[in-house]
């Protein structure tokens, strides 16, 4: 039975099987990310949903695994040597599946560095660009009635990073070809996000990027991902 009580988290979320991995997320862009890898990677793991109603990312036992108090974050009992790991940056838990398992990454070093920078791509441009968009556009949108600015700055560089994978797009099943790689996983659930959550399909134009939207649904069909998009269920 692994040993995880160097980490505190698990006081407040205990594992009911220590043995597996242990997720600390909810369904957000970011969160399904994880759980999406996991189920495709056919790895087990244990999912404990973390309240942001209750601030459960703010706790200290959370902060404990992920200083900066944000989702998601794993234990992996089964780390380097063996020895228990904790991870947080949906992105690094993404490359840590990849090179543990061998699976959803080129195997070839170049391969390996396109599909990071994809990713990469996702970290610093589409996940914060999209996110920004959403709250101006749904949860902000009485505080900027009177200015347009923040929206339309986020709203045209979504548009303009849905240009960039667009062009990428042509012609290609997956960003990285014929192989479904974490840079497909850590990208199209902000592209669904903006659209089932943030309502924002139609703002985005999201018509006028077939090569995306085909490339969406692709995603979304995946058995993995049908399942892995509603883990952990959220807290009632």
């Amino acid at each position: 039975m692994a040993d995880l009580s160097a980490f505190p988290i698990t006081t407040r979320w205990p594992a009911a099987n220590p043995n597996i991995i242990q997720l600390y997320s909810l369904p957000t862009p970011n969160g399904v990310k994880i759980s999406i890898a996991l189920e495709e990677l056919g790895l087990a793991y244990e999912p404990h949903p973390i309240s942001f109603s209750t601030n459960d990312q703010k706790s200290p036992e959370f902060v404990s695994l992920n200083p900066n108090g944000r989702i998601p974050a794993i234990i992996d009992p089964n780390g380097p040597d063996g020895k228990p790991i904790g991870i947080f940056e949906s992105g690094a838990i993404l490359l840590y599946l990849a090179e543990k398992t061998g699976k959803l990454i080129p195997t070839d070093a170049a391969g390996r560095y396109e599909t990071i920078q994809w990713v990469f791509f996702q970290m610093a441009g589409v996940g914060p660009m999209f996110g920004q968009f959403g709250h101006f556009y749904k949860f902000a949108a009485d505080k900027v009635a009177n200015n347009s600015y923040p929206m339309e700055r986020y709203r045209d560089e979504s548009k303009r990073l849905l240009s960039v994978l667009e062009g990428r797009l042509q012609d290609r099943q997956w960003i990285m070809g014929d192989l479904y790689t974490i840079a497909d996983i850590a990208t199209f659930p902000w592209l669904r996000g903006a659209d089932v959550f943030y309502g924002g399909r139609e703002v985005l134009d999201y018509k006028s990027f077939p090569a995306v939207m085909a490339w969406l649904e692709r995603c979304i069909a995946r058995p993995a991902s049908e399942k892995g998009l509603n883990i952990p269920q959220r807290p009632a």
